[in-house]
């Protein structure tokens, strides 16, 4: 399956459905308190009015990142961002996420968290 988003193409597998118990949290920034769903097998982070989840925040990209899950684990992949996306200070093109887990997109923080 070819996702798009922003003109960028991005491949990944059919996956079964998504395990309920997951979130994304804003820990910092100025949707501090924010808890989202991760009830989906891929969403896409971002400012731009075609992100699934949109931030107006000016330091992320139109589409900035995307959490997923395949595999039997969740992910979050930059999707060529400006400032780049980063888990637990460590920047990485695409990263597994773990409970308790943070996640930098420009200025917002966010924590993953998986109640299993």
């Amino acid at each position: 399956m070819s996702q798009k988003s922003n003109g960028s193409s991005v491949e990944h597998p059919e996956v079964g459905p998504v395990p309920s118990g997951a979130s994304i949290t804003v820990t910092r920034g100025f949707y501090e308190g924010l808890v989202i769903p991760v009830d989906r097998e891929w969403f896409v982070i971002g400012r731009g009015r075609s992100a699934d989840l949109v931030l107006s925040e000016p330091t992320i990209s139109r589409a900035h990142a995307a959490i997923g899950f395949e595999s039997g684990e969740f992910f979050v992949q930059d999707l060529g961002s400006t400032n780049g996306t980063g888990v637990n200070g460590q920047r990485e093109p695409r990263t597994s996420l773990q409970d308790g887990d943070q996640v930098q997109l420009g200025k917002l923080v966010l924590e993953f968290t998986r109640i299993e």
